[in-house]
């Protein structure tokens, strides 16, 4: 009788009901914007390793790097001195899944002082992780 009793506890205490698609978009929003933020603070190397999901894929020219070691291994390569620097300007969620797009500026002095910039859009796909955080899986 005892485990009767155990079980319909579990099964109500493991049941928690998702986010509105509000609350996502939100959620995705901000964590877009955390991203860009770590970029900005501690490298793009380390952002993007840490807003990656295990099986992101990011495409960079004519390539695919396909898993997170992957992409934090071709970040590693780089020789950015220049900061990056983005925001969403729009967000969506379905169920697990979401996007955000917006515009970046890619900002790097050249050898003698000369500030280049190199401005576009990019466009993440987001998965929602079993914690309820968002990691990118598309970028």
């Amino acid at each position: 009788m005892k485990h009767w009793l155990i079980y319909p506890l579990v099964i109500l205490g493991s049941c928690s009901p998702k986010p509105s698609t509000e609350e996502s978009k939100a959620k995705v929003i901000q964590t877009e914007k955390d991203f860009a933020q770590m970029a900005k603070e501690k490298g793009i190397a380390a952002a993007f390793y840490t807003f990656a999901d295990s099986n992101a894929v990011i495409k960079r020219g004519n390539q695919l790097v396909k898993g997170k070691e992957a992409i934090k291994d071709y970040y590693s390569r780089q020789t950015q001195r220049g900061e990056l620097q983005w925001s969403p300007t729009f967000a969506d969620v379905s169920g697990d899944l979401g996007y955000t797009y917006g515009e970046f500026t890619y900002s790097e002095k050249d050898s003698v002082g000369n500030l280049n910039e190199s401005k576009g859009y990019f466009h993440t796909v987001w998965k929602r992780q079993k914690d309820g955080s968002w990691k990118f899986v598309w970028d």
